[in-house]
């Protein structure tokens, strides 16, 4: 049998529960990983000045795979999201969240499949920004007014949006081959293009030149104001989405409350030769070291990244023995009973247990 070597960032706040959690579930499918433990986030940046360090990106460049727990990024303040710059750092350029409905889910919906292409390393989070005040944001100033005779207030700070035509041809046909790959029939790019014409008029414009290129996979783009009205009210209506950055964010954490939260919101950042699965929420640190979360988003995340590995049948077990947990509504933790206050609801580690055991028993 075959082995594979995974980095695992253990995170901070809840991110080491989980992630222990995680690895147990992982190893009980009988998959043999060698697992690479690394430590990045708020602890080591106070530990060492960088939240991380280059032998943590060297590890993953090594493995190729990492599944990475939660990790707070500060608000405002102190350093840029260690997931932005893992993403920039090692081209993770597809950010991939499947939004899946589970019966037992507290949920107003109860068949959603919707699939989340979200571009990774330009749009807005490309983080190219000017403080106010600063001498550069007003030479840039001077400069737009120049050349556009707009007029932008001298206590602005600007963010710059950049979208190109090579990087969104390979989202949107990663966007189509995971489509065809996975027996979707329907592709949607998401924009503003009726506002921004060079920007997401040039997403969108490329969206309809990749499309061509996939006959057997329908086509169609969205407004994404339109769009969010639209999965609210008709989601049966999508199947994949593929939008730019800023809006990938956006809408993936809809769709994430379609299905009942981003408590069981996976994800997978993906690039041509390196891929880094992690859960849509954040790090919660008020129920760090409580034994209190629930860890299905960060499992769920693990199951992405055995079917990335080609361990398909291993990652179908892991997701139907997590679906039969959660259906049964027995051995879960608190957020996903009916009452958040039921004394009925087990710990982090003990919902691990009953995946586990429920996996012994398909």
């Amino acid at each position: 049998m075959a082995s594979h070597d995974v980095t695992l960032l253990t995170g901070d706040g809840i991110g080491p529960e989980i992630a222990e959690a995680t690895r147990r579930c992982i190893d009980a499918t009988g998959v043999t990983i060698n697992w690479h433990v690394k430590e990045a986030g708020l602890k080591v940046f106070e530990e060492t000045g960088d939240p991380l360090p280059p032998d943590v990106v060297d590890t993953i460049r090594k493995t190729k795979v990492a599944i990475k727990a939660p990790i707070t990024t500060p608000v405002g303040k102190g350093f840029r999201s260690v997931n932005v710059r893992l993403r920039k750092e090692l081209d993770l350029y597809a950010c991939l969240r499947p939004c899946k409905s589970y019966a037992g889910v507290n949920s107003k919906f109860d068949d959603i499949d919707l699939v989340v292409v979200r571009e990774n390393t330009e749009d807005l989070y490309a983080g190219i920004e000017f403080k106010e005040g600063e001498g550069a944001t007003h030479r840039l100033i001077d400069t737009i007014a120049e050349l556009t005779g707009d007029s932008i207030p001298q206590d602005s700070g600007i963010s710059i949006k950049p979208i190109s035509i090579q990087r969104s041809e390979r989202i949107v046909r990663f966007a189509f081959d995971y489509a065809r790959e996975n027996g979707r029939t329907k592709v949607t790019a998401v924009h503003k293009a009726n506002i921004m014409k060079y920007s997401d008029g040039l997403f969108l414009e490329v969206a309809r030149m990749v499309a061509k290129d996939y006959p057997d996979i329908e086509f169609e783009d969205r407004i994404v104001d339109n769009m969010c009205m639209q999965l609210v009210q008709k989601p049966q209506l999508y199947d994949v989405l593929v939008l730019p950055n800023l809006y990938g964010d956006i809408v993936s954490d809809l769709c994430a409350g379609l299905v009942g939260g981003l408590g069981v919101a996976p994800g997978g950042n993906i690039g041509r030769d390196m891929a880094v699965f992690e859960a849509t929420h954040g790090s919660a640190p008020k129920y760090a070291g409580t034994n209190k979360a629930n860890p299905t988003a960060l499992i769920l995340s693990g199951v992405l990244m055995l079917r990335h590995i080609g361990e398909r049948e291993a990652a179908d077990k892991l997701e139907r023995a997590i679906s039969s947990v959660i259906r049964e509504k027995r051995d879960v933790t608190f957020d996903l009973k009916e009452d958040r206050n039921d004394p009925t609801a087990v710990g982090t580690s003990e919902m691990a247990d009953a995946i586990i055991r429920t996996m012994e028993a398909i």
